[in-house]
């Protein structure tokens, strides 16, 4: 079949975006590898999906997948991307628009600046809601790999993270260490792992190791599960400038119950055609 298909990223993460509202395509997991392939398909660290609403009180059904075929829950800077997407495909006229997820109702919000904010909903920290393997909540807990303990945060945006503070990215172990912790018997269904280097109370820097995709130049959620977890260990303030490898995110967060803002670019590529 002749699938068309739009390119993008955001802060470099990038993304292959696939319209199943005027389009129809049979996708599985194979065909999702065949597509991330970066030597013989397109290549992306994730795709989207963007198909018709299931419920009434929303815009879009938004859906992602790994470049290892696997779906996940959410993706924040792709959820940027899906905005423009829609706009710029004449799918939708409204500036702030309705997802539904596999994590619920998000609120996609495309600003006078061009930029685009994200309401990635309120943070899980019960560990039985990350998932991650603990008797009671706390803002760090010990894990161990190789006979060296860690101190880790444990945070669920949609999809599950552990948060590591380090004393410089640069030189942090993300290679090695990254995919020792996505899946430690810790994180039942495995864990995107962000090491987190604070530059002050408002500035971090953040390199992420994605569960299912490996470090990536930007993750979204990362950024805000790292921004969560600073805030909780009582190390940065309620708005917070996140440093990634591909760009700045704005991220804030009033604590408890309230939603965690998502504020940055997203970019088109191209478009192109391909036979799947």
């Amino acid at each position: 079949m002749l699938v068309r298909f739009t390119k993008m990223h955001g802060l470099g993460n990038d993304f292959v975006v696939l319209d199943l509202v005027t389009q129809r395509i049979k996708l599985n997991p194979s065909i999702v590898r065949k597509l991330g392939d970066r030597n013989f398909g397109v290549g992306f660290d994730q795709l989207l999906i963007v198909e018709p609403p299931t419920t009434p009180d929303v815009d879009f059904r938004y859906r992602i997948y790994n470049s290892d075929g696997s779906e996940v829950e959410n993706c924040g800077n792709g959820a940027r991307c899906f905005a423009k997407f829609v706009r710029d495909k004449r799918l939708t006229g409204k500036d702030e628009i309705a997802v539904e997820t596999a994590n619920g109702r998000a609120v996609l919000k495309i600003r006078e600046d061009r930029q685009v904010e994200v309401d990635m909903g309120a943070p899980r920290l019960n560990p039985a809601d990350v998932p991650f393997e603990a008797d009671t909540a706390a803002a760090t807990y010990p894990i161990e790999v190789d006979g060296e303990t860690y101190e880790i945060s444990a945070v669920s945006m949609g999809n599950p993270h552990g948060v590591l503070v380090v004393d410089d990215v640069d030189t942090a172990p993300v290679e090695v260490l990254g995919p020792q912790l996505e899946p430690h018997a810790r994180f039942p269904q495995k864990a995107n792992i962000g090491f987190m280097q604070i530059v002050s109370r408002s500035e971090i820097r953040l390199r992420v190791y994605e569960r299912g995709a490996g470090e990536t130049k930007a993750c979204g959620t990362g950024a805000c599960a790292a921004v969560v977890a600073g805030i909780q260990r009582g190390l940065l303030d309620s708005t917070v400038k996140a440093q990634l490898t591909g760009g700045e995110l704005d991220i804030s967060w009033a604590g408890g119950d309230a939603p965690v803002i998502m504020t940055g670019p997203a970019t088109t590529v191209f478009e192109g055609q391909i036979f799947l």
